[in-house]
């Protein structure tokens, strides 16, 4: 992938939705390879993550949550040696995304010149326990600098 340039994008879901069922009916050492983020990060390959709705629920903070945790639904840490840092997670469903779509020069961060798109989170998740990634709370999210969503209009 690193000769050729290709950009993965893991579904990285599949750790806490499937890795219970994949260990059981694959076994534990692929299981555990499911979704190899770190694998990939340590051979120099950027990469994505993404969901897949609505198989899954559009959930960001959850991807980042399972891609920094993969922990199962039964609270089993499948693949331990996978897990990326919260700023790599953030960095793959941020401007690692906007680079895979060849649109680095107009998203994916918040530079001046580029499309406001962004959210505004209730916590930094750099300083969250990891555990609880999954549980900040979206205040308000931002589409071409316009706001779109507000979490008070929405009570």
């Amino acid at each position: 992938m690193a000769e050729l340039g290709v950009l993965p994008s893991f579904y990285a879901v599949h750790p806490f939705f499937w890795g219970d069922w994949h260990r059981l009916s694959f076994g534990e050492s692929r299981a555990r390879f499911i979704s190899p983020l770190r694998a990939t990060l340590d051979r120099g390959i950027p990469l994505t993550i993404h969901n897949d709705s609505p198989v899954v629920p559009p959930d960001i903070m959850r991807l980042v949550s399972i891609a920094v945790n993969r922990e199962t639904r039964s609270g089993y840490v499948l693949g331990p040696d996978q897990r990326v840092s919260v700023m790599e997670a953030l960095h793959a469903v941020t401007l690692g995304a906007a680079y895979q779509y060849f649109e680095e020069d107009e998203k994916g961060s918040i530079e001046q010149g580029k499309r406001a798109d962004f959210v505004v989170l209730a916590q930094d998740p750099r300083e969250v326990d990891s555990g609880e990634l999954a549980d900040i709370k979206i205040l308000e999210t931002y589409a071409r600098g316009r706001r779109v969503f507000s979490a008070k209009a929405a009570d």
